[in-house]
């Protein structure tokens, strides 16, 4: 009788054993899924509230020297006014200000003081990785926790020439994804930004890995129009070097008109 409670005592203490660590090891994953679907759940709820919305078709000339929202339909006008402002201010000023980490980390604008409900400015659609990620302004460390991140002092995703928007994401990140498998992007596929105001579709042009201190390579080009994905390189190496995408404007589509 007694052999058989002990028997039974092992055999359910083998199972917690067991069960424990399948728990410890399963973890990383499954809360990697759950961020990466409240990621996606985020950028969904961005894209739904434009869908609520009466839109215009825009015909836009690409190589026009100016952002391309309408007057007539742009909502947020300050912000706007504000945003084409600071990309014209850093073009200008030849990027100065992005000398040291606290500059990118720092957030260009506070949407609440324009009156968003919240710091979300955007999607980042890419279709080859099957990714949606929100994006924030600012790599602070929450921000790029929650999404992507807008570094400040390059060109906010607003479009026009003399551009270059740098995103950065985590390749992966406590068991969730972010720009992980951002090597099965080739050149030639499409990576879209929707911000408040329109979709803006690029093409992918060039790939390099950098150095982590290699800012001119992430600086504006004059004359071009891009956007510039950025992540740590190789995956799970602390960070050793940068994987950068440079997409090139090829279209926007359609623009929000509240």
């Amino acid at each position: 009788m007694r052999n058989g409670k002990f028997r039974a005592f092992l055999i359910a203490l083998m199972l917690l054993v067991f069960a424990t660590g399948l728990a410890f090891l399963l973890y990383p994953y499954l809360w990697g899924a759950m961020v990466d679907r409240e990621i996606s759940l985020n950028a969904q709820g961005f894209l739904d509230r434009g869908k609520t919305a009466p839109t215009a078709e825009v015909i836009v000339t690409i190589d026009s020297t100016e952002p391309t929202a309408p007057e007539n339909v742009r909502a947020y006008p300050e912000l706007w006014a504000d945003m084409v402002r600071y990309n014209e201010t850093i073009f200008t000023q030849g990027q100065a200000g992005l000398s040291c980490q606290y500059d990118y980390q720092k957030p260009s604008f506070s949407l609440t003081q324009y009156g968003l409900a919240d710091e979300v400015f955007g999607v980042i659609s890419i279709p080859a990785m099957e990714l949606e990620m929100p994006i924030f302004l600012g790599a602070t460390e929450q921000h790029m926790a929650a999404g992507a991140a807008h570094l400040s002092q390059t060109s906010l995703p607003i479009g026009g020439d003399n551009t270059n928007c740098v995103i950065a994401g985590h390749r992966g990140y406590n068991g969730a994804s972010y720009f992980r498998y951002i090597d099965k992007l080739k050149v030639g596929d499409l990576v879209s930004i929707t911000n408040l105001w329109e979709t803006l579709t690029y093409r992918v042009c060039e790939i390099k890995i950098i150095d982590p201190h290699d800012v001119e390579e992430i600086l504006i080009q004059p004359g071009r129009e891009l956007l510039t994905l950025l992540t740590c390189h190789p995956y799970a190496s602390g960070g050793r070097q940068r994987y950068v995408v440079y997409c090139e404007r090829v279209e926007t589509s359609v623009v929000p008109t509240t």
